[in-house]
């Protein structure tokens, strides 16, 4: 097992459980689709079981549950489903732990430092959520743990840095894809799925 990713995991959980993430759950417009996510993401997760070994990326998630969740509960509610698509993959604790850290609390970490961003810095516009932080945000999230990954972690026979970061460029792509398409529809119907999106923040006042 490696220690790396035991010290990201047990890290981000400590401050996690610090901030008593679980009281977001009292809000019924929340629970539904949490459970929801932790049955979709584990089977999204196990599929990586299916995937040649020599290609360790894959579709996370995380960035869409930050903004669905905040930071806490996002990082406390990828632990099971880590441990789930470790297991629905075929894997074991270290491959649960691998899991959680490079496909959880690293790309998670990176959405929050990059939600921070945006909005100290950014117009507080609901197209500035939308593109900024949703689409684009993910991206470079999702690039960077990527990146820290291939740099990090040692690389199996027959995978080279160039393919890997290449791969991980381009399910970058794909997975601000899904988190920008998801977070539209959630702003235009369902902004309360959204803890980190109020119309009094991002929607302009009314014209007088």
């Amino acid at each position: 097992m490696n220690n790396v990713d035991i010290a990201l995991v047990t890290a981000a959980t400590l401050i996690a459980l610090a901030f008593r993430p679980w009281s977001t759950l009292r809000t019924p417009a929340l629970r539904n689709p949490w459970v929801a996510v932790l049955v979709l993401l584990s089977c999204l997760w196990g599929a990586q079981g299916v995937l040649p070994t020599t290609f360790p990326l894959q579709l996370s998630g995380a960035c869409l549950l930050v903004l669905m969740f905040g930071w806490p509960l996002a990082v406390l509610t990828l632990l099971p489903v880590a441990s789930a698509g470790a297991w629905l993959g075929g894997g074991n604790l270290a491959r649960a732990m691998e899991l959680g850290a490079w496909n959880g609390v690293v790309p998670a970490t990176a959405a929050l430092a990059i939600g921070i961003a945006t909005r100290r810095w950014l117009p507080k516009h609901v197209f500035v959520y939308i593109l900024a932080r949703a689409f684009l945000g993910t991206v470079l999230a999702m690039s960077f743990a990527g990146a820290l990954r291939v740099w990090w972690m040692p690389r199996l026979p027959g995978s080279g840095a160039v393919t890997l970061l290449t791969a991980a460029w381009l399910i970058a792509w794909g997975e601000a894809f899904a988190t920008g398409a998801f977070t539209a529809i959630f702003v235009a119907y369902r902004a309360e799925l959204l803890l980190t999106y109020s119309d009094e923040r991002y929607l302009p006042p009314p014209a007088r």
